[in-house]
C-alpha cells in the first residue's frame, strides 16, 4: 500500500473523526494521526464505523462502480457502451490501462474503506458490552466484503492457476497510523486473501443481529451469510456455498418481492445488504449509467437485442427495459435517488439451486423448486425440469447488470466472446500510481 493510499487513508480517517462526516473540506493532509487520542470513546468508534459505511457507498465501490465494472468486463456486445468515459469504455472493451482513473480509485476507495474498518476493530474494546458484537461484525462485513471485490478485480479468479501462489492484493489488517517503510506491502497471494476475506464474514455472521434498527443499509446475520455464499461459490466449495444460502432463506427474515419490479424498489422485502441513497448524500451509478436520459441517467450503457431475446416471450423481465430514441435500457435502475442493491434474496434461491444441482442434493429445496420460486415471482412461466445450464441461464436473467457477470464467466471458466475466462485482460491491471510509487508491488502479466 504505497504512500498514495496511506495519505488517503489518513485523511479519511481525519475526517470522520474531527468533523463526524459533517464537515471535509478543511481537513489537512497528515502523515500521522494518534488513533488512541482519536477514538477515545463509543460513540468515536460509532462515528469511525458510519464513516466505513459511507467507503463503500462511493461511487467506485458498492455505489455503482463495482457492479458496473464487473458486467462491462464481462460483457460480449450484450450491452453497447455508447458513453464518453474512456475509462468505462475500456473495460467494456477489455483494453484497460494503467493509468485508468476508475481503476485507481477502485484500488483507492477500497482501502480507504477498509482503513476504516481497521480503525473501528482496533478500537472495538471501547465499545460497550451491548453493542460491541454488532459493531465488530459490521466492520469485519465490511472489510471482508471489500477485499472480496479487490481480489476479484485484481487477482486471478480462485480456479485459474494456482490460488496458493497467485498474488492478490495487499492484505492490511491493522490502521494505518503514520507512514513508514513498513506500509509498502508486497501482494499476498489470491488464497491468502480468500482465507481473510472467509475470516472476516464468518465472525460477522456469528456476532451480528438478524436485522438493525436502522435497515438493510446496515450489515446484518443475513448479509454475511449471503456474502458467504458468494465467496464460497466463487471457490466452487458447493457445500458450503449452499448451506450458507439455506442459511439466509430458512432465516425467514427476508422474503420475495410480489413482482420482478418490485424488487427494485427501496421497500423491497428482498434486499438483503444495500446502499442507501437520498437526495442528500450518497450516489446511485447505476442509475447514471444504465438509467436513460428520462431517469435523469447519462443513457450509456444500452441492452442490444441479442440479450433481450434470451428471455422466454412470456417472462415479463424481458418486457422490463424502455426505449429512448431507438435505444434501450434497463429498468432496473430508474430512481436517481433510489437505494443501490447489493445482494437480493432471488439470486441466494439461485445460489442454492446451482449447487444443489451440483452435488444432486436437495437442501432446503430442489433446484427446480428454487428456480420456479424465482420464475413465479417475475410472472414467468414455470418449468417442468432444469439442468445446470438452465440454471446458469437463469442467474444470467435474473441478476442482469448487477455486477455479478464476468465472476460468473470466471467461475465457469467460460468466455467473454472468444476470450478465454483466464485472459490478462479480464483483470484489472495494479494502478500504476500505486506501481511506481511501491516498489514492492509486482504488476498483473499483460500490463
Amino acid at each position: 500500500m504505497n504512500t498514495y493510499i496511506k495519505n488517503g487513508l489518513l485523511i479519511g480517517l481525519s475526517t470522520l473523526v474531527l468533523t463526524a462526516c459533517s464537515d471535509r473540506l478543511n481537513v489537512q493532509p497528515t502523515q500521522s494521526i494518534d488513533s488512541g487520542q482519536a477514538l477515545a470513546t463509543e460513540q468515536d468508534v460509532n462515528i469511525t464505523l458510519t464513516g466505513a459505511y459511507d467507503g463503500i457507498s462511493d461511487g467506485n465501490l458498492y455505489g455503482g462502480g463495482i457492479q458496473y465494472t464487473g458486467e462491462l468486463l464481462g460483457d460480449n456486445r450484450d450491452v453497447v457502451f455508447g458513453g464518453t468515459f474512456t475509462t468505462l469504455d475500456e473495460f467494456w472493451r477489455k483494453t484497460i490501462t494503467t493509468s485508468n482513473v476508475d481503476v485507481r480509485d477502485t484500488w483507492l476507495d477500497g482501502y480507504n474503506a477498509i482503513n476504516r474498518a481497521n480503525n473501528v476493530l482496533a478500537n472495538v474494546s471501547k465499545v460497550g458490552t451491548a453493542n460491541r458484537n454488532s459493531i465488530e461484525g459490521q466492520a469485519r462485513f465490511i472489510r471482508g466484503a471489500m477485499y472480496f471485490e479487490l481480489i476479484k478485480l485484481f487477482g486471478k479468479s480462485f480456479n485459474d492457476g494456482t490460488p496458493a501462489s497467485n498474488p492478490g492484493v495487499p492484505l492490511v489488517l491493522t490502521p494505518t497510523a503514520s507512514v513508514t517503510d513498513a506500509d509498502y506491502r508486497t501482494r499476498n497471494t489470491v488464497a491468502e486473501v480468500y482465507t481473510q476475506v472467509l475470516d472476516d464474514l464468518t465472525k460477522a455472521e456469528q456476532l451480528l443481529p438478524a436485522t438493525q434498527a436502522n435497515g438493510t443499509g446496515f450489515a446484518t446475520k443475513g448479509a454475511a451469510q449471503a456474502m458467504l455464499a458468494r465467496v464460497y461459490l466463487q471457490q466452487q466449495n458447493y457445500s458450503s456455498a449452499r448451506d450458507a444460502a439455506n442459511r439466509v432463506i430458512a432465516s425467514g427474515t427476508f422474503s420475495l418481492a410480489t413482482t420482478f419490479a418490485a424488487a427494485f424498489t427501496d421497500a423491497s422485502p428482498e434486499t438483503i445488504f444495500k446502499i442507501v441513497v437520498t437526495d442528500q448524500d450518497g450516489s446511485n451509478g447505476l442509475n447514471t449509467y444504465y438509467g436513460s436520459t428520462r431517469v435523469s441517467g447519462r443513457g450509456d450503457i444500452r441492452v442490444q437485442t441479442k440479450f433481450r431475446q434470451l428471455y422466454d416471450a412470456a417472462d415479463p423481465r424481458g418486457q422490463f427495459f424502455t426505449t429512448v430514441n431507438n435505444n434501450v435500457f434497463t429498468n432496473k435502475f430508474n430512481d436517481r435517488f433510489g437505494d443501490v442493491p447489493v445482494i437480493r434474496l432471488a439470486e441466494m434461491y439461485l445460489v442454492r439451486a446451482e449447487t444443489n444441482s451440483r452435488l444432486s442434493s436437495s437442501v432446503g429445496a430442489s433446484p427446480l423448486a428454487d428456480v420456479n420460486a424465482v420464475r413465479a415471482r417475475a410472472g414467468a412461466p414455470l418449468l417442468t425440469s432444469v439442468t445446470l445450464a438452465t440454471i446458469l441461464l437463469e442467474r444470467r436473467l435474473e441478476l442482469a447488470f448487477e455486477g455479478q457477470q464476468i465472476a460468473d464467466v470466471k467461475r465457469i471458466a467460460g468466455t467473454v466472446g472468444t476470450t478465454p475466462y483466464s485472459a490478462n485482460n479480464l483483470v484489472l491491471p495494479i494502478p500504476q500510481r500505486e506501481i511506481d510509487t511501491n516498489k514492492n508491488l509486482v504488476q498483473n502479466p499483460g500490463y
